[in-house]
């Protein structure tokens, strides 16, 4: 026996309400005092379109439900009305804000929805219950709805009320997000196109020597860089001067370099960095010609070398999956690095994947999102799925099939 992802098709929706998680955690623009907030960046939004689109287009009654922020208590600051207002103008539906989350008054309103209206529920995370994935909530979650879909694959890996206990009380499916999302990152693990080349950057190794070790066992080619590379760097003896190292990553770096001796896959590590003389802010950059970084300077980008070496892999590979800034490349002076791998992922004939919120923002910054085959809306979920652990928010939607 194995198992498959319970999707939209395995659902009829017409007439139903159907109780849709989505990521809506987008960030808003406070404007000055007695101005209305609005969404800062609707990316997150528009990247659940699909869905509310086709189960709109079906004839479901939508009952949408995210958190937004980390509220305490009922914080208005984090109030879903300037996502619903969003939502409306991007739908041209009629969205309603619900009073709260769940309760009676809510239950009422998701008896008056019509085909193709949507209810969204406020911050999910006003009830203290969701991150707990408190019973009482989920029941009360469940109530609100016929059918479940779940299409925030950014807080899958996350057993929420909202997330993975209502998936248990109703019949329930993933979005199309979702679902894009899973088939996509797991064909990089069960069935990449040769060479599979993965560039990690950003800072901590301790945070990612699960996807280190796995890309380690799977990949071809594993390109390091960003601050991730100085633990590195440090247990194979060359000086790091101030840059960003801490002690808790030196051992996942040694135990990451003894896997890489045994290992198919090559690990490439910077030959050459660009570091400042100063603090980062008033830095003053210097090109090394290696990766000896004296007292008292601080790397903040890989190398010209060492980006045109990380481009050539890029180039001739047949899968990539990118993670993670080369360095400080909201800094001018240190973003040739990641300006460099981006447009090389841009370039290539390769399936291209890119996952993480810096990442993403370094894509946008240069132009270059829509040159890759997939943005994935994951953070932690991505590296976890890819890592090979089960999400909770995918496991609840799969179901079991027979294996010929």
């Amino acid at each position: 026996m194995g198992s498959a992802l319970l999707t939209l098709d395995d659902l009829e929706v017409a007439g139903q309400r159907v109780l849709l998680r989505a990521d809506l955690n987008v960030p808003l623009e406070h404007g000055a005092i007695g101005a209305p907030v609005t969404v800062a960046d609707d990316a997150r939004i528009r990247a659940a379109l699909t869905t509310i689109e086709e189960l709109r287009h079906r004839g479901a009654r939508i009952v949408l439900v995210s958190h937004l922020g980390r509220p305490v208590d009922r914080d208005p600051q984090l109030s879903m009305r300037p996502v619903a207002d969003r939502v409306a103008e991007l739908t041209g539906a009629r969205v309603t804000l619900a009073p709260g989350v769940v309760g009676e008054q809510v239950h009422s309103l998701t008896e008056e929805l019509a085909a193709g209206e949507i209810l969204m529920l406020e911050n999910v995370r006003y009830e203290r219950g969701e991150t707990q994935n408190d019973p009482d909530l989920v029941s009360a979650l469940a109530e609100l709805a016929d059918l479940y879909v779940n299409d925030a694959f950014g807080t899958a890996h996350r057993a929420h009320a909202s997330t993975e206990g209502v998936a248990h009380r109703l019949p329930c499916a993933a979005g199309r997000l979702m679902e894009t999302e899973v088939r996509v990152l797991s064909s990089i693990i069960d069935q990449p196109a040769p060479p599979l080349v993965a560039v990690l950057g950003g800072a901590k190794v301790s945070d990612k020597i699960g996807v280190v070790s796995r890309f380690l066992e799977i990949a071809d080619v594993l390109c390091i860089g960003g601050a991730m590379s100085f633990p590195f760097l440090a247990v194979q003896g060359h000086t790091i001067g101030a840059s960003l190292c801490a002690e808790a990553d030196l051992e996942p770096a040694r135990r990451a370099l003894a896997i890489a001796s045994e290992s198919r896959c090559r690990l490439e590590l910077p030959q050459d960095l660009t570091a400042a003389t100063s603090s980062p802010d008033g830095a003053n950059p210097v090109a090394l010609d290696g990766v000896d970084i004296p007292d008292g300077w601080t790397g903040l980008d890989i190398g010209r070398r060492t980006a045109d070496h990380y481009a050539r892999e890029i180039a001739g590979a047949g899968t990539v999956f990118w993670n993670g800034p080369m360095g400080r490349f909201e800094l001018a002076p240190f973003a040739d690095g990641t300006r460099t791998v981006a447009q090389a992922l841009a370039d290539a004939a390769a399936t291209t994947v890119v996952g993480g919120g810096e990442t993403v923002e370094a894509l946008r910054r240069y132009g270059l999102e829509d040159r890759v085959t997939h943005v994935s809306t994951g953070g932690g979920a991505t590296l976890e799925l890819l890592e090979g652990r089960e999400l909770p928010g995918v496991q609840a939607l799969l179901r079991t099939v027979a294996v010929r």
